[in-house]
């Protein structure tokens, strides 16, 4: 090969590292992170997870409100709008009875004996007190790790996209890394070969 011809492939694969190095970093860290919760979940929830909310305090509620279907539906139309009733329940949540409204996107899970209730989807699970006050937000780390881990998005709008294109990068990445380490080495390797000779 020229010298001409190999300096210009070098620069052009200097140029093709770099920029995959930049574009693929932040799905590289999400990769290594969500890879070493997986290996280490315990150890990560301790820092990250917080106390579970005492629930016995709906027993003591100042002012409850029986849960009804009409609140649930209610409740299930406000938070998504556009989505149709999959499912409606009434069973036992958390050892309390309760009405399930089901939507594409997640639950509306009411508390029949006082009216408090949950908006729980695939990441998080809220719980309000009967007037629509906050009361506490849990995050399912496991099911965002996982799909962090495998979409490299919270979404389901991508798809696996942007973790297919991450992982092609880095095969991209790393063997055009591998071509830049070997090139002067080949080169040197070349010359010694020539004076032997």
């Amino acid at each position: 090969m020229k010298p001409a011809t190999r300096a210009i492939i070098l620069k052009y694969l200097r140029t093709l590292h770099s920029w995959l190095g930049i574009i693929v970093m932040p799905w590289v860290l999400i990769a290594g992170f969500t890879g070493f919760y997986l290996n280490h979940k315990q150890a990560v929830l301790s820092i990250i997870e917080s106390a579970p909310y005492d629930e016995s305090q709906f027993d003591e509620w100042p002012d409850p409100k029986e849960g009804t279907v009409t609140q649930a539906l209610k409740l299930a139309s406000q938070n998504w709008t556009d989505e149709l009733v999959s499912t409606i329940e009434e069973k036992t949540y958390h050892d309390r009875p309760a009405i399930i409204v089901t939507k594409p996107t997640g639950q509306i899970i009411v508390s029949k004996p006082t009216g408090h209730y949950f908006l729980k989807t695939n990441f998080r699970r809220q719980t309000f007190a009967p007037d629509g006050t906050l009361l506490d937000t849990k995050i399912y780390w496991n099911s965002v790790f996982g799909w962090l881990h495998t979409r490299g998005w919270l979404g389901t709008r991508f798809g696996t996209l942007l973790m297919d294109i991450t992982s092609i990068a880095l095969i991209v990445f790393a063997l055009s890394g591998m071509f830049l380490w070997w090139m002067p080495r080949a080169k040197k390797f070349g010359r010694m070969i020539r004076r032997k000779a």
